[in-house]
């Protein structure tokens, strides 16, 4: 049991560990664990083996802090929803509104993936005039309306998995897609990632003192195994 609580506390420094790396991650959503206990399948209910497990790992979709930036193409989701990407592979859905124009007009994400419109088609600019974006997504250059950011929410989170540490793809491609209510874009900001770097800080030393209290216990049944061998072994005969 304890060796089987170790194993679930390392499982959980690896998700806390990746989470205090992308904690600069503008839109990063921290992974977190639902624990569990794992019984034997000939375990009954007075004498059976039971065990710490991780049971699985979910995804904190809650909202960030937005943070001001000044930038024109940088813009923010307040409330739920994504903004919708063209990956490689399909569409792809981020927090992360670190826009940026490419050579040829087109807005694109920081990977280079064009930023789609409510149609599903790349936003490009013509010109090179100041640019203004509404709060339902409505993207302004002189004055004239060039398309409109593509929102999307889902109607569960499971519907979501991710790809890589700033992006989710549709689990089920046939899931549904909804339109976010009541939420607003805003320009010149970016959502910071919900990962909390003292919350963090605070769960790293948690779990290690808990390894450790765990290794202990691991080590004095080692022990206590050891001595009987040898207190059995000079039992004369």
């Amino acid at each position: 049991m304890a060796a089987s609580g170790m194993r679930s506390r390392m499982e959980s420094l690896d998700l806390l560990a990746n989470n205090i790396a992308n904690a600069s991650t503008g839109g990063y959503k921290a992974d977190r664990e639902f624990y569990s206990l794992y019984a034997a399948a000939d375990a009954d209910a007075d004498n059976g083996t039971t065990m710490p497990v991780i049971e699985k790992q979910y995804t904190d979709l809650s909202q960030g802090m937005l943070q001001p930036t000044g930038n024109s193409l940088d813009v923010a989701l307040s409330g739920a929803g994504f903004f919708a990407v063209q990956g490689p592979g399909g569409p792809l859905y981020t927090r992360n509104g670190n826009f940026r124009l490419a050579s040829d007009g087109k807005l694109i994400s920081a990977e280079g993936y064009p930023v789609r419109g409510t149609g599903g088609a790349a936003i490009t600019l013509p010109g090179t005039q100041p640019i203004e974006i509404s709060g339902d997504g409505t993207v302004m250059q002189g004055g004239k309306a060039i398309g409109q950011l593509q929102i999307a929410d889902f109607t569960s989170g499971a519907g979501l998995a991710k790809q890589g540490n700033n992006y989710f793809r549709a689990a089920d491609p046939a899931g549904q897609v909804a339109i976010p209510q009541g939420t607003s874009v805003e320009q010149g900001k970016l959502e910071a990632s919900n990962s909390g770097t003292a919350e963090s800080a605070v769960r790293l030393i948690s779990i290690m003192r808990q390894f450790e209290m765990l290794q202990k216990a691991a080590a004095l049944g080692t022990d206590m195994d050891k001595q009987a061998i040898e207190q059995v072994a000079r039992v004369s005969p």
